[in-house]
């Protein structure tokens, strides 16, 4: 399967037209049925109730423009590909949304995110399309899961202040769209640009002040999307290192903030799973920036660890481990600076 950029492109637009225009629909759709989220908790931003479902509009906007774009290319094989990554972020999407509705407890929302991580793990080990196996089973096996559920969870919980998580993912697949068109890895780079252009199409209503959220539902289904993708590209560098770095690197601000939230959470002797304005886009606010501010930071950040990842994928073999370990380095520091701030107001 091979695109032209043109196409990419077409992809691209498409999917901002279309989640543009579907989210003031599912807005109003969430506002007739009082599907909102209400400033009722200590960890919200917001002063005024904001409508949920965002979400769907984003699923509805992804599943449309990929089949409707295999269905005219005529492409059989890329319809039964797209089922094993698309059919499992809408399970668990749909899982969201009854939990935007009706508030699931974290353990069956926990079990179903483990039960389609593993489903999905053994597809790619059985298919032999892990894009960087360790060569043990059981460690891939292990690796995949622990991906794949780490991952959702952090962009569930990276959605904490308007257009935090959405303008995220929108560089993070971006610049894994560059990556994998740079790579020849084709199916990944057109899912990519799909995934690219549906979060900005979001974005257009979900930047500060957001009239919008995405909900669980629209968080499970990117981050399911988002880490499958990631787990099926082959980096290609000599040094496994570099190739596990990369996957990180172009997620690493949703990874650095849970795991400062955690690690906050487990220090005061409370719930990882429970609320709290203990995230980054809270400590950049308590630091005396504003929402728009802070968001901005987050999207700066992000694009940084990303351009450490294209530096890796384009550097010299014996230059791969030395920003592998650069990155990490920087990760690091920030997680530091980020853990001395306040956890609260």
């Amino acid at each position: 399967m091979t695109l032209e950029l043109a196409e990419y492109l077409l992809l691209f637009v498409a999917s901002v037209a279309l989640v543009g225009l579907l989210t003031p629909l599912v807005r109003k759709i969430a506002t007739a049925l009082d599907v909102v989220d209400r400033p009722s908790e200590s960890h919200k931003t917001h002063k005024e109730p904001i409508p949920y479902l965002g979400g769907v509009g984003i699923i509805i906007g992804v599943v449309i423009i990929t089949y409707g774009a295999i269905a005219i290319n005529g492409r059989t094989s890329a319809f039964a590909l797209a089922n094993t990554l698309l059919i499992p972020a809408i399970l668990l999407g749909l899982i969201g949304l009854v939990d935007d509705v009706k508030k699931l407890a974290p353990l069956p929302r926990f079990i179903a995110q483990n039960a389609v991580a593993l489903v999905i793990a053994g597809i790619l080990i059985a298919t032999n399309t892990l894009g960087s196996p360790s060569g043990n089973v059981f460690l891939d096996l292990l690796i995949t899961i622990l991906w794949i559920v780490g991952i959702t969870n952090s962009i569930n919980f990276f959605d904490n202040v308007d257009g935090g998580a959405s303008g995220t993912i929108a560089i993070s697949s971006i610049f894994l769209f560059l990556l994998a068109f740079q790579g020849g890895q084709f199916f990944i780079a057109a899912l990519a640009a799909v995934l690219g252009g549906a979060t900005i199409g979001f974005l257009i209503w979900n930047h500060p002040p957001a009239r919008i959220y995405m909900g669980d539902a629209g968080a499970l289904f990117l981050g399911l999307l988002i880490a499958t993708l990631l787990i099926r590209f082959d980096p290609n560098p000599i040094y496994l290192s570099a190739s596990f770095a990369i996957p990180v690197l172009i997620l690493a601000i949703p990874i650095l903030d849970t795991s400062v939230a955690v690690i906050s959470r487990l220090r005061r002797g409370i719930s990882p799973f429970q609320g709290g304005q203990d995230h980054l886009s809270h400590r950049l606010m308590r630091a005396g920036l504003s929402k728009r501010q802070a968001v901005l930071s987050l999207w700066i950040m992000s694009l940084f660890f990303c351009l450490i990842a294209i530096a890796i994928s384009n550097a010299p073999y014996d230059n791969e481990r030395v920003l592998t370990v650069v990155g990490a380095f920087i990760w690091g520091l920030l997680c530091l600076l980020f853990l001395r701030t306040r956890d609260s107001k």
